[in-house]
């Protein structure tokens, strides 16, 4: 059905219109093949409180932004490829029901529906399009996913040293390998992830220590593979140069929570059911 309505007037506009809800803030969203399935208000755990967010489901895409005019302006646009995405079920909590995490190499957050049949849907939606990308492209299911940050009103204490507690003055800081929320002097390290940023970024001492570790480990493992070849090559005299022959093809990115999630009556709306 997805190919069948890639090249239809009515999904180019219906992208379109979404193009212009997001006016210049927005990337462009019309690719060839690109179909728009659906679209929805989803409560998103962000660092301060939850928020309200639009969400629309394309085949290969997942675009979300924050809401300015309902249904007529929006802003803030992300845009995540559905092969990274990993989707993970959340228990509900008192406050907050319906929830499930969006996984993806370099971000993850928890999001919440209205009602536990939105959540069904979307989950079902968002699972059908992996699966037929996936097939399609010949790609395996992700399996690196960054860690989602807690929220700054889980904790008043740094979870790593349990001592120091957040003020006006003690500010919050997260590790971005863990998530955790932590205090400045647990986290005064920096280090590079590629998969995350191409700059060093802030981590607690833990997650420094275990990533240091990793990097030993792995400069061990490299150095390991190339004692056989430094082997192999012990006894053979350096060439004079003399004999050489020079020929021209020689050079050729589960944790406490006490905040209730937004709760909206917008519902999940299928485009092309």
């Amino acid at each position: 059905m997805m190919d069948h309505l890639a090249n239809t007037e009515i999904n180019s506009q219906r992208i379109a219109a979404v193009e212009n809800c997001f006016g210049a803030s927005g990337q462009p969203l019309a690719l060839p093949g690109r179909v728009l399935l659906g679209e929805g208000i989803l409560t998103k755990e962000c660092r301060k409180k939850p928020k309200p967010r639009i969400f629309f489901l394309f085949n290969d895409i997942l675009v979300y932004g924050s809401i300015v005019i309902n249904k007529r302006k929006y802003n803030s646009q992300h845009i995540i490829p559905l092969e990274d995405v990993t989707l993970e079920t959340l228990p509900d909590t008192l406050q907050m029901k319906n929830r499930w995490m969006i996984k993806t190499s370099k971000k993850s957050f928890v999001v919440s529906a209205a009602s536990l049949t939105e959540r069904k849907e979307w989950i079902s939606h968002l699972e059908e399009c992996i699966r037929h990308l996936l097939t399609k492209t010949g790609r395996q299911p992700s399996t690196e996913h960054a860690a989602p940050w807690i929220p700054d009103k889980a904790t008043d204490i740094c979870m790593r040293c349990t001592q120091t507690k957040f003020s006006t003055l003690t500010r919050r800081h997260h590790c971005r390998k863990c998530g955790f929320v932590v205090c400045a002097d647990c986290s005064r390290q920096r280090f590079l992830m590629p998969r995350l940023s191409p700059k060093p970024l802030r981590v607690c001492n833990l997650c420094y220590r275990q990533l240091l570790a990793e990097k030993k480990k792995e400069a061990e493992a490299d150095l390991r593979q190339t004692e056989p070849i430094c082997s192999a090559l012990q006894g053979y005299e350096p060439s004079s140069g003399d004999d050489s022959d020079k020929s021209d093809d020689d050079k050729a990115d589960r944790w406490p929570a006490d905040t209730e999630f937004y709760t909206s009556p917008v519902s999940w709306s299928s485009f092309h059911s």
